[in-house]
């Protein structure tokens, strides 16, 4: 199992998985407070307050401490991000997130191509045997995604979300690596060694 001190540069087709770049917080900034989007990952939306600027220092902070994460870009600009949680290296298993600003960057692709980048990823180059995640279950977008990736449910965490006052249910969801090396061919993605020559030329993009 590899570890590695920074997540590296990985290029897709559509996305770009890169480390945090001061140009995101004005990405962040331009991108303005979505009371769907906001509900789907599980905030409250029922009085919705501007982008801050330093909501966005806080934000830029933690995800550049951050070991395993990437900021999406496309289209030219950071959209959102990616990260690995909770990574135990004896267990080899972690927990995957991947959040984008608003719906602007929903229905094109974004979401599922960076998160089998960062499948690859883990699986590949960290030698990892399982990631999970877990996701609302109101949220069918995002599940539909998941699915597409190869996630499986494993179960229904009954009533363990408080959103907007309202209890809803959370669904654990994951993909081994044998299920994973299965999916891998049919998976549209750029060949591994270009992968690993962002690694080298990782400022340039």
């Amino acid at each position: 199992m590899v570890l590695l001190e920074s997540a590296p540069t990985i290029t897709g087709k559509h996305v770009i998985l890169r480390a945090p770049r001061d140009s995101d917080k004005a990405d962040r900034l331009l991108c303005p407070r979505s009371a769907e989007a906001v509900r789907m990952y599980g905030g409250d939306f029922r009085s919705l307050k501007p982008v801050t600027v330093e909501e966005v220092e806080h934000w830029y902070e933690w995800h550049s401490s951050h070991p395993l994460r990437w900021m999406v870009k496309a289209e030219g600009r950071c959209i959102g991000n990616a990260r690995l949680n909770i990574l135990n290296e004896h267990a080899r298993h972690a927990r995957y997130a991947i959040g984008f600003f608003g719906p602007t960057a929903w229905g094109h692709g974004y979401g599922t191509e960076a998160t089998r980048l960062v499948l690859r990823h883990a699986f590949h180059s960290l030698g990892l045997h399982r990631v999970d995640l877990v996701v609302l279950e109101y949220n069918h977008r995002a599940i539909a995604c998941y699915r597409k990736c190869g996630f499986v449910q494993e179960g229904v965490a009954r009533d363990s979300a408080l959103v907007a006052g309202e209890w809803h249910n959370d669904v654990m969801m994951s993909i081994l690596e044998d299920e994973y090396r299965a999916l891998l061919p049919s998976w549209d993605l750029p060949p591994l060694h270009e992968d690993l020559e962002d690694r080298r030329t990782s400022g340039s993009t």
